[in-house]
Protein backbone atom coordinates (compact mmCIF):
# COMPACT_ATOMS: atom_id res chain seq x y z
CA UNK A 1 0.00 0.00 0.00
CA UNK A 2 1.24 3.37 -0.93
CA UNK A 3 1.92 6.47 1.30
CA UNK A 4 -1.11 8.57 0.98
CA UNK A 5 -0.75 11.83 0.12
CA UNK A 6 -2.34 14.35 2.48
CA UNK A 7 -2.10 17.37 -0.32
CA UNK A 8 -4.77 15.36 -2.45
CA UNK A 9 -8.53 15.83 -1.03
CA UNK A 10 -10.48 13.70 -3.47
CA UNK A 11 -12.27 10.97 -3.26
CA UNK A 12 -14.59 8.65 -5.87
CA UNK A 13 -18.07 8.09 -5.33
CA UNK A 14 -20.39 5.77 -7.61
CA UNK A 15 -22.95 7.20 -9.34
CA UNK A 16 -25.87 4.90 -9.13
CA UNK A 17 -29.30 3.95 -11.25
CA UNK A 18 -32.62 2.45 -9.75
CA UNK A 19 -34.79 0.64 -11.45
CA UNK A 20 -37.74 -0.60 -10.74
CA UNK A 21 -38.04 -4.63 -11.50
CA UNK A 22 -41.19 -6.70 -11.09
CA UNK A 23 -41.99 -9.84 -9.30
CA UNK A 24 -44.49 -12.60 -9.24
CA UNK A 25 -46.29 -10.35 -6.53
CA UNK A 26 -48.63 -7.52 -7.98
CA UNK A 27 -47.07 -3.79 -7.47
CA UNK A 28 -49.26 -2.06 -5.29
CA UNK A 29 -47.85 1.26 -4.71
CA UNK A 30 -48.19 2.51 -8.67
CA UNK A 31 -44.85 1.41 -9.61
CA UNK A 32 -44.40 0.55 -12.96
CA UNK A 33 -41.48 -1.95 -14.03
CA UNK A 34 -38.95 0.00 -15.84
CA UNK A 35 -39.70 3.32 -13.90
CA UNK A 36 -36.08 4.69 -12.55
CA UNK A 37 -34.01 7.32 -10.90
CA UNK A 38 -30.34 8.24 -11.17
CA UNK A 39 -28.16 9.55 -8.02
CA UNK A 40 -25.00 11.42 -8.81
CA UNK A 41 -23.29 12.88 -6.21
CA UNK A 42 -25.51 14.08 -4.15
CA UNK A 43 -28.27 14.86 -6.75
CA UNK A 44 -31.20 12.71 -7.90
CA UNK A 45 -32.62 12.93 -11.15
CA UNK A 46 -35.98 11.34 -12.66
CA UNK A 47 -37.13 11.13 -16.39
CA UNK A 48 -39.54 14.55 -16.80
CA UNK A 49 -43.25 13.40 -15.52
CA UNK A 50 -42.42 9.94 -14.37
CA UNK A 51 -43.39 9.73 -10.41
CA UNK A 52 -41.51 7.85 -7.66
CA UNK A 53 -43.03 7.13 -4.81
CA UNK A 54 -41.71 9.02 -1.51
CA UNK A 55 -42.10 5.99 0.82
CA UNK A 56 -39.90 4.01 -1.53
CA UNK A 57 -37.56 6.47 -1.82
CA UNK A 58 -37.77 6.60 2.25
CA UNK A 59 -37.05 3.12 2.33
CA UNK A 60 -33.86 3.59 -0.41
CA UNK A 61 -32.16 6.79 1.08
CA UNK A 62 -30.11 5.31 3.94
CA UNK A 63 -28.87 2.66 1.48
CA UNK A 64 -27.92 5.00 -1.44
CA UNK A 65 -24.65 6.76 0.29
CA UNK A 66 -23.25 3.21 1.47
CA UNK A 67 -23.82 1.80 -2.07
CA UNK A 68 -21.98 5.27 -3.59
CA UNK A 69 -18.85 4.01 -1.08
CA UNK A 70 -15.80 1.79 -2.64
CA UNK A 71 -16.93 -1.54 -0.92
CA UNK A 72 -14.64 -4.73 -0.76
CA UNK A 73 -15.69 -7.22 -3.37
CA UNK A 74 -16.92 -10.08 -0.56
CA UNK A 75 -18.84 -7.18 1.27
CA UNK A 76 -22.74 -7.74 1.04
CA UNK A 77 -23.09 -3.86 0.23
CA UNK A 78 -21.19 -4.65 -3.08
CA UNK A 79 -23.50 -7.85 -3.86
CA UNK A 80 -26.71 -7.29 -2.62
CA UNK A 81 -28.52 -5.20 -5.46
CA UNK A 82 -32.36 -5.48 -4.68
CA UNK A 83 -34.55 -3.74 -2.38
CA UNK A 84 -37.85 -4.37 -1.48
CA UNK A 85 -40.62 -1.92 -1.59
CA UNK A 86 -41.40 -1.09 2.11
CA UNK A 87 -45.00 -1.85 1.40
CA UNK A 88 -45.18 -5.33 2.44
CA UNK A 89 -48.12 -5.84 0.48
CA UNK A 90 -46.24 -4.66 -3.23
CA UNK A 91 -44.12 -7.03 -4.79
CA UNK A 92 -41.94 -4.09 -6.52
CA UNK A 93 -38.04 -4.67 -5.80
CA UNK A 94 -35.49 -2.13 -6.44
CA UNK A 95 -32.48 -2.69 -8.10
CA UNK A 96 -29.48 -0.43 -7.34
CA UNK A 97 -26.63 -0.34 -10.12
CA UNK A 98 -23.32 1.19 -9.88
CA UNK A 99 -23.23 2.99 -13.34
CA UNK A 100 -20.00 4.99 -12.82
CA UNK A 101 -17.88 7.05 -11.19
CA UNK A 102 -17.12 10.54 -10.30
CA UNK A 103 -14.35 12.34 -8.43
CA UNK A 104 -15.35 14.89 -5.93
CA UNK A 105 -12.94 17.15 -3.59
CA UNK A 106 -13.41 17.62 -0.12
CA UNK A 107 -12.85 21.03 -0.14
CA UNK A 108 -16.04 21.63 -2.14
CA UNK A 109 -18.30 19.81 -0.58
CA UNK A 110 -17.75 20.32 3.14
CA UNK A 111 -16.41 23.89 4.90
CA UNK A 112 -14.85 21.64 7.77
CA UNK A 113 -11.05 21.34 6.90
CA UNK A 114 -9.29 18.11 6.90
CA UNK A 115 -7.36 17.84 9.87
CA UNK A 116 -3.46 18.39 9.43
CA UNK A 117 -0.38 15.71 10.27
Amino acid sequence: MSAHDETDDTFDLYDLRVDVVATDRPMVCGHRAGDWLELRGENLTLPAGQPFSIYALAALLPILPAKQRLTHAHDWMTTDTEIACPDPNCGARFRITRIGTRTFRHRDVTAVPLPRG
